[in-house]
């Protein structure tokens, strides 16, 4: 192992042994290896294994994320989140930015750094890796937001056929095989998935295929290759937005208008090749991602894009000095048309471009413990980028921009005890637009990028049958890339403010007292804001409340328990950026449940929202909120959902 970093307890950790819960992986050898890179971090980063969220049914990442702390997760309908920490994308209504998502370490955002994240399976993952902010530095990542790595298994940890079976409200039925074999020279792993469901709302039915596999082949002494194939066939209807009177009493209702769905059919080939080099250690691979969306909405939007790319990381260590360099860089091309939208079908051609992108980045970190409990860090990384479009229809018009930006970080990391540490680091970050900001309607805007100066400061670790994750963080933002909804036919312009503050705090806490009691929880402060701005004074950003709380108590061991859980907004969030309207807080009551039948075959239940209580739990940000305004998202409706997982 590269980096040497003793092994704390992470919050909300349930042990996986050989007797326990089914899961995807028996053992914990490559969440191990994750959790002691998050340990040499001197910054917020956790590691989320598949046994935290066994009992879940798995809609959507906000599933799996939860309980990892910072990590804002909001459903707007079936597998459509928001995601964001920290206030990445704040006020994105759709797709996602400032996030870099990654399958197996290779990025799944597109050139521009536009991002799907419904192209990620939560049932095939064996862990995610969640690096918040600048501590993403070592995934790549430049952004305010950081990276989030979902890790699949590989067939030497994963032996023999597992199976799941989900089923439950709203006609929910979702299933997963997976098989896999091989020793450690050579293995192989492969994953089917599929799901669909009519949806808790009018008009958001889906239904998807899923496949993801990876081999691995034995090249020499020291020298592993392995191959990774994904291939996705995503079909949803959108319900759409509300306004605020229907989505806090009719939440159920959907808009039929123009029929609005996002398919999605997307084709990943990826590989990476591992040489050891004695003390150092050298991964090198390439990718090309394939995509076809078809995404009838105010227009029909239908886009065919191909992304490539190369990525480069060498790991050395010599005695207490430590060194990281690495580099990455995806290009490709958009065919992107629009036409109008004849109740979800094709009408005449309104737009047609080429839209050609790259996202480079080069990136070092150089970790030195002058004594054994003290790790100092100083790292950068230099992010380069270009957009083009070249517009034929409706008249030819060609746009382009290019951007650079250079990113250095400090950190300190501290272990006063064992199994205790107590962190500090001061970094910037950088955010190129994506064509979302870039190409809107039919002009090419030349939106600027935005950066951020961030300090924070945390400890985590266990003591005794307590483990604790705690973060603070404050970011200077200039030119934040900000949007706002105009209407249901007009997509949402995107502008860059002048100065704005992200701070806040990131909590996760567990307490396990007994091997049959566990409380975890984790608790998120927000506190965005401008600052004196010129229209907006020091107004808060809309979108994200100002605070988050989940709690969730397991009674029971692997062979029977039951865990109760609550999520409390105390206050909701605002809606506008003129601070007029904030939608109500509220309190969800939630349970889970598991039982082992025999050795190998295990049963669950997830209840939702008991209550059946109605509220706003997303927002598309409006300059000024109108009581007719169409930007409200409804809270999941109550739902109940069982399933069976076995390993043969």
């Amino acid at each position: 192992m590269i980096l040497p970093a003793p092994a704390l307890a992470q919050t909300a950790r349930i042990p996986a042994t050989d007797e326990g819960v089914t899961i995807i992986v028996i053992g914990r050898l490559a969440a191990n290896d994750a959790e002691r890179r998050v340990q040499a971090t001197p910054g917020g980063a956790d590691v989320v294994t598949y046994e935290d969220y066994a009992d879940k049914s798995l809609v959507s990442l906000r599933d799996t994320l939860a309980y990892s702390p910072g990590v804002y997760t909001q459903p707007r309908f079936g597998q459509e989140i928001r995601i964001s920490i920290r206030g990445s994308g704040v006020s994105r209504g759709y797709h996602m930015r400032g996030l870099t998502l990654l399958q197996d370490g290779v990025p799944i955002n597109l050139a521009d750094d536009n991002g799907d994240f419904q192209e990620l399976e939560p049932t095939f993952f064996d862990h995610l890796e969640v690096y918040r902010g600048a501590n993403a530095l070592r995934m790549g990542s430049g952004t305010l937001g950081g990276a989030i790595n979902g890790v699949t298994p590989s067939g030497d940890r994963a032996h023999g056929l597992y199976a799941r079976l989900d089923f439950g409200s709203f006609d929910m039925i979702r299933g997963l095989a997976s098989f896999g074999f091989g020793d450690s020279d050579t293995n192989g792993w492969l994953a089917a998935s599929a799901d669909t469901q009519r949806g808790d709302r009018n008009h958001a039915k889906r239904h998807s295929l899923r496949l993801h596999g990876n081999a691995a082949f034995h090249i020499a002494d020291g020298a592993q290759t392995r191959f990774y194939i994904g291939a996705n066939s995503i079909d949803q209807q959108l319900p759409g937005a509300l306004t605020q009177v229907k989505a806090l009493t009719a939440p159920r209702t959907g808009n039929f208008v123009g029929n609005q769905a996002r398919d999605i059919d997307s084709l990943r080939l990826q590989n990476r090749t591992t040489l050891e080099l004695g003390s150092a250690m050298l991964n090198i691979g390439a990718f090309l991602n394939l995509k076809q969306l078809f995404h009838p909405i105010y227009q029909v939007i239908d886009q065919n894009s191909a992304d490539r790319g190369v990525f480069a990381r060498f790991d050395y260590v010599a005695g207490p000095f430590e060194m990281t360099l690495g580099g990455e860089s995806r290009w490709g091309t958009i065919k992107a048309k629009r036409f109008l939208n004849v109740q979800g079908q094709r009408g005449a051609l309104t737009f047609d471009a080429r839209q050609t992108a790259r996202t480079s980045t080069l990136y070092t970190e150089l970790r030195f413990r002058p004594v054994p409990e003290v790790q100092l860090l100083v790292g950068a990384i230099y992010a380069e980028g270009y957009r083009r479009q070249e517009q034929s229809v409706p008249a030819p018009v060609v746009g382009s921009a290019a951007y650079d930006s250079f990113s250095p970080r400090v950190g300190l990391l501290w272990e006063p005890a064992h199994s205790i540490q107590v962190y500090a680091n001061f970094s910037r970050s950088a955010e190129f637009p994506t064509f979302v900001e870039l190409a809107q309607v039919a002009a090419f805007v030349p939106v600027r990028e935005q950066h951020a100066w961030t300090a924070e400061i945390g400890t985590r670790g266990k003591r005794g049958w307590m483990s604790w994750d705690i973060s603070l963080y404050r970011a200077q933002v200039r030119g934040e890339m900000l949007q706002f909804t105009v209407g249901p036919d007009i997509p949402a312009p995107t502008f860059n403010a002048g100065r704005t503050l992200h701070q806040g705090i990131e909590a996760g806490l567990s307490l396990e007292p007994t091997d049959w009691l566990r409380l975890r929880q984790i608790w998120q402060y927000s506190d965005f804001r401008f600052q004196d701005d010129a229209q907006f004074g020091n107004n808060r950003l809309p979108v994200v409340p100002r605070h988050v709380l989940r709690t969730e108590i397991r009674l029971g061991t692997e062979a029977l328990h039951i865990a109760p859980n609550v999520e409390w907004v105390p206050e909701g969030a605002w809606a506008d950026y003129a601070n007029t309207v904030r939608v109500p807080g509220y309190a969800l009551i939630g349970l889970t449940a598991g039982a082992t039948l025999t050795n190998g075959i295990d049963v669950f239940l997830d209840a939702r929202n008991l209550l059946g209580k109605k509220a706003i739990g997303d927002i598309s940000a409006a300059i000024k909120a109108l009581p007719t305004s169409e930007i409200y998202y409804p809270i999941e409706q109550r739902a109940v959902y069982a399933g069976i997982r076995a390993r043969f």
